[in-house]
């Protein structure tokens, strides 16, 4: 019964495409470099100016939690719009790295439409989770951080023997392939550090990241759980072969996080 089952989907994760992975990645970078925070829009002024429209269109956009528990119009839908906003270059394309990698082989293995509805919907509830911690915060939260949080989570489950080329810092960046039920908990492990240490400052919204993380794993046991053990087998990353798949470079430890200018 294994083969039967791991053959075909073995050959679907390594022939599909994954338009969702690709088309979140495009409007996101889309989204920025049209905003104020990107610099290349002339509409939003420069200089002096500048750092104003790009906290009053964080506002618009991002989860302000104050304003989001108070019932203002609008911010009901702001867990949804923030996934699409970031805050720098570097927290964009932080993000979009880890989806990436992540990403398409996560979309193959649960489908399109069910992709883009697990990717916005736990992406709204980790930036939602965030706001109920920090329900008297009136700082921008916004980044697609917790979305790909829970995608790490779902991979965890789906492709734990995956390996995961990671650069790490303390290793001097040397290129070092660990599977991904090394790579991704130590990576959990880094968010729970910073939450405990900084949970209401600026910066990394680690708690967004956890929440993200665990609503993925969980989504992928209930979902999965049955079928991975008909096909996969535990601890098995993508077929009944007993290889594990690969996964293209990704930087350690963790995607950039939400950004609270």
């Amino acid at each position: 019964m294994t083969s039967n089952w791991s053959g075909p989907v073995r050959r679907a994760l390594r022939t599909s495409p994954a338009p969702v992975t690709h088309g979140l990645i495009a409007l996101c970078c889309l989204i920025f470099v049209i905003g104020p925070a990107s610099g290349f829009n002339p509409a939003y002024g420069a200089g002096g100016g500048l750092p104003a429209a790009q906290r009053a269109y964080f506002r618009r956009w991002g989860v302000v939690p104050a304003e989001l528990f108070d019932g203002a119009p609008g911010a009901v839908l702001s867990p949804a719009t923030a996934l699409f906003v970031h805050g720098s270059w570097v927290h964009l394309l932080g993000n979009m790295l880890f989806l990436f990698v992540f990403g398409a082989m996560t979309e193959r293995r649960m489908g399109r439409l069910q992709f883009a509805l697990f990717y916005t919907c736990c992406g709204s509830l980790a930036l939602l989770g965030y706001a109920a911690a920090n329900a008297e915060s009136s700082q921008s939260l916004v980044g697609a951080s917790g979305a790909i949080s829970a995608v790490l989570g779902a991979f965890l489950y789906l492709f734990p023997r995956a390996r995961v080329t990671s650069l790490l810092p303390f290793l001097f960046f040397l290129p070092l392939r660990f599977p991904a039920w090394v790579v991704l908990p130590f990576w959990a492990g880094l968010q729970w550090v910073g939450a405990g240490r900084s949970p209401h400052g600026p910066g990394v919204a680690y708690l967004a990241h956890l929440v993200g993380f665990g609503l993925g794993l969980l989504y992928a046991w209930a979902r999965f759980g049955e079928r991975r053990g008909a096909g996969d087998g535990p601890g098995r990353a993508a077929g009944g072969d007993g290889r594990a798949t690969r996964v293209k470079a990704a930087p350690a430890p963790a995607p950039e996080g939400e950004n609270q200018p």
